[in-house]
């Protein structure tokens, strides 16, 4: 069975393409996008833990 891990970041408007690919660079992948209320994001993101 996968194991996974979680993290929660923001996504700044200006830089949203650069910081979602930085992420998913390192492995992550986007599970949900949420309008923080501000004009900006905050980014859901998992990856498979290795074992």
């Amino acid at each position: 069975m996968t194991k996974w891990e979680y993290q929660v970041a923001p996504i700044l408007n200006h830089a949203a393409a650069q910081i979602l690919n930085n992420f998913g660079t390192d492995g992550w992948e986007l599970v949900s996008i949420l309008d923080n209320g501000t004009g900006n994001y905050v980014g859901f993101f998992k990856r498979a833990v290795a074992e």
